[in-house]
């Protein structure tokens, strides 16, 4: 296991957002484990959480062009990874996220941020 997993798997762990028990998921499935992101929920959690998935995108050799970030727990996961791949990786892309639900007025539309272009990573 790479230094930066076992950096975030430590770092969930801490925050309480990995949990190991017993539990039902929304499919009726028991899993053994639960992953909750919304207890990143902290500007010091969300930018560290920004750090681990910047460098799982560099470790991994993937090229993107852009980010996106799906509605609704994609915005914060997308804002926070662009962040950290322009300060700590050099790399800064362009990124979106959509709403769901599209907007009538002032500019319109469902897509938020630089357009959809290129090798997108969601």
């Amino acid at each position: 296991m790479e230094p930066y997993q076992q950096d975030f798997i430590r770092f969930a762990l801490e925050s309480g957002a990995l949990r190991f028990g017993r539990y039902t998921l929304k499919s009726g499935r028991v899993s053994p484990y639960f992953f909750n992101a919304g207890l990143f929920n902290t500007g010091r959690r969300i930018a560290r959480l920004g750090r681990c998935y910047a460098a799982a995108i560099v470790h991994s050799g993937f090229d993107a062009d852009m980010l996106f970030g799906p509605a609704y727990k994609g915005i914060p996961l997308v804002t926070a990874t662009a962040a950290a791949l322009a300060d700590h990786h050099a790399r800064d892309l362009p990124y979106a996220f959509n709403r769901k639900e599209v907007k009538d007025h002032g500019e319109g539309g469902n897509v938020v941020g630089a357009p959809l272009a290129g090798r997108v990573l969601i």
